[in-house]
């Protein structure tokens, strides 16, 4: 049996309410729109990446905790059960802790935004008790896990970066209310390492595991190699983190986790790669475009923190990095998959007795899809021209053309919750 096979089999006995999981998407998308908008009102300060309060800032959060963070809370809560072989989590619980997530990304976002410390806080405090919730599902859920592994092991490995990220998040929002916490600069180095390649990464890199075999028809990689990349990532992690506690070594630790986090990525491609090339389906279109352009991403983040380590002498290389990691890398990639989850999610819920089946391609829009992925690649390439010109103007015209995509993106979610709540023609 195939990948695809399999996890149909598991899929259709643990699905969630639909109303779970598309909630968490739903707000993706809708804070996909006003990352954009966030930027645009930043632009003048935006190519110099400051880590003060802003609007680039509330940009930069409302992508990781409102678009990359609310889909794996919905993502995981339904893929992770498929993995481990386990009952799927309180539906309950997941809806109830969709409201202080949404409601505390949107107060931090603002707090940002307005430089409001205390609402950045009371944003904090929200998004970590949500987290901590749904964190404790997942740990019921991996604890009796009985299959894959693979993703398993990086399931585990998000948990553990997720208490790190959390830890260090309050941190930063101690030191901007003023209250006594460790040095800045060594818990922002942890965090900017921990958030996207630690918790966004180790879910998108064991979760791509089961979504890359099977929308291309394949088999799964092998777990001997999975567990491979993922332990050369975790060890990676370890030494990023001690570089920070052990100054005096701190740039050999550096080269060390660069050395590794780079094999462990280069593992992970060459598997993706290697079953999209024995793949059944060969043609995935525009959707595995954006995932390669995430691909991408992932590889030339790695390249640009290993001239931010060596200090080459290149203006904006932090700018750079930050747009490769977590643009071009986690954003693309994310919305590389949805498209192709929302509208397969939606057919498994859409059919019924007596009725005829519907199809993943029945459900979705490719026109609003043609124009999301034609603004979206535009929008990263102006502002990669923004960063190294230093440019505003630049910046919101990228910003322009991103917030026109996400408002495709929105379009072609709407049409795909319609045509599932729509009755399909009897057989």
């Amino acid at each position: 049996m195939t990948a695809s096979g399999a996890f149909l089999g598991g899929a259709k006995s643990r699905l969630l309410p639909a109303s779970v999981p598309f909630r968490f998407f739903g707000a993706a998308v809708v804070f996909h729109f006003f990352a954009w908008l966030a930027l645009a009102a930043g632009a003048e300060v935006w190519p110099a990446a400051p880590g003060a309060l802003g609007w680039p800032l509330a940009s930069l959060h409302l992508v990781t905790l409102g678009v990359l963070g609310m889909a794996a809370l919905g993502a995981g809560a339904q893929l992770l059960p498929v993995a481990t072989r386990q009952p799927a989590p309180g539906h309950r619980l997941l809806g109830a802790l969709w409201w202080p997530y949404t409601g505390g990304v949107a107060v931090l976002a603002l707090g940002m935004g307005f430089a409001r410390p205390g609402w950045l806080a009371v944003g904090a405090v929200a998004v970590t008790l949500a987290f901590l919730a749904w964190a404790a599902l997942m740990f019921r859920n991996l604890l009796g896990a009985r299959g894959m592994p693979g993703v398993v092991a990086h399931g585990w490995a998000a948990l553990v970066a997720l208490l790190v990220v959390l830890a260090s998040a309050l941190s930063l929002a101690a030191t901007w209310l003023g209250l006594p916490a460790p040095s800045r600069d060594a818990v922002l180095a942890v965090h900017a390492v921990w958030a996207p390649y630690g918790f966004m990464g180790m879910l998108v890199l064991g979760l791509s595991y089961i979504l890359v075999p099977m929308f291309a028809i394949a088999d799964r990689p092998g777990e001997r190699e999975q567990l491979s990349s993922w332990g050369l990532a975790l060890a990676a992690l370890v030494l990023a983190a001690s570089a920070v506690l052990f100054t005096e070594a701190a740039f050999a630790l550096r080269i060390l986790a660069l050395l590794t986090g780079s094999v462990a990525a280069a593992l992970h491609l060459r598997l993706m790669l290697r079953t999209l090339r024995n793949g059944m389906r060969g043609d995935l279109g525009r959707s595995f475009t954006l995932v390669k352009i995430g691909w991408g991403g992932l590889a030339a983040s790695l390249g640009l923190a290993w001239a931010l380590v060596l200090e080459l002498p290149f203006t904006r290389l932090a700018t750079l990095f930050g747009l490769c990691l977590i643009g071009v890398w986690l954003l693309s990639l994310l919305l590389g998959m949805l498209q192709r989850i929302l509208p397969f999610l939606a057919a498994m819920h859409a059919g019924g007795s007596g009725r005829r089946a519907r199809t993943p391609s029945s459900l979705t829009h490719d026109g609003a899809l043609r124009v999301h992925f034609a603004c979206h690649v535009a929008a990263l390439a102006l502002l990669g021209l923004a960063a190294v010109l230093d440019n505003a103007w630049l910046v919101r015209a990228g910003a322009a053309s991103g917030a026109v995509g996400a408002g495709a993106f929105a379009w072609f979610f709407v049409v795909v919750l319609h045509r599932m709540r729509r009755q399909p023609p009897l057989s």
